[in-house]
């Protein structure tokens, strides 16, 4: 089969991960991209970690368009689904592998498995899980394909793309209070910060085990 894996961010958490998953597909024509303009045609595109809607232009260039959206879906449509559902305080997240639609995650479920969260891991280890899944999710695609989808069903909620105010600290809260906000922090990019006395400091927590 041909195969495109496409990140339109070089910067996005999953681009370390790519390699392990073209390795699972040794066996197919795969190559990663990330321009949707490269994405050229074949069977299948696995759009991961992708920050802007797809044209139809580009998905009828491909028997089917996959992407992987970690949520209940149809609730937990739009940005950052996986920092949401932590601040929400859920131990466990879905992966929904989807079939990309002209609407923001609106496609055909073809396969949702879960990951565990024991409340201490943190955002690094949070993607690590999240990849595990989501690679297990494609190869099995893959392996299957053709894959008949199921519709939606439900109501559909969505969560806003996260600002840099989402990342504020309370420090007259407790630190157990604002744990999980150090947990899905991004420390390079988008560290979580405070205020004080007129001044602001970032502040972050690392695993010492």
């Amino acid at each position: 089969m041909k195969i495109d894996v496409l990140t339109d961010n070089k910067e996005s958490w999953i681009v370390e991960y790519i390699p392990e998953l073209l390795e699972g597909l040794k066996d197919h024509e795969v190559r990663h991209v990330f321009n949707s303009s490269d994405a050229e045609g074949g069977d299948v595109l696995c759009a991961l970690s992708c920050e802007k809607i797809l044209k139809r232009e580009v998905l009828d260039r491909y028997k089917s368009c996959v992407v992987a959206h970690p949520s209940p879906l149809p609730k937990g449509k739009g940005w950052s689904p996986v920092a949401w559902q932590v601040l929400e305080g859920n131990t466990e997240i879905p992966v929904s592998l989807i079939e990309a639609a002209d609407k923001v995650d609106s496609g055909d479920i073809y396969y949702q498995e879960y990951f565990p969260l024991d409340g201490t891991e943190l955002n690094a280890q949070i993607k690590a899980k999240q990849f595990e899944v989501t690679k297990r999710l494609v190869l099995k695609y893959i392996q299957n394909f053709p894959v008949q989808g199921q519709k939606q069903e439900g109501e559909e909620t969505f969560y806003r793309k996260f600002t840099r105010e989402d990342n504020r600290i309370d420090i007259q809260s407790s630190l157990e209070a604002e744990f999980n906000k150090l947990r899905v922090a991004d420390n390079d990019r988008y560290p979580c910060w405070f205020e004080y006395k007129g001044k602001k400091f970032k502040l972050l927590v690392e695993d010492l085990d």
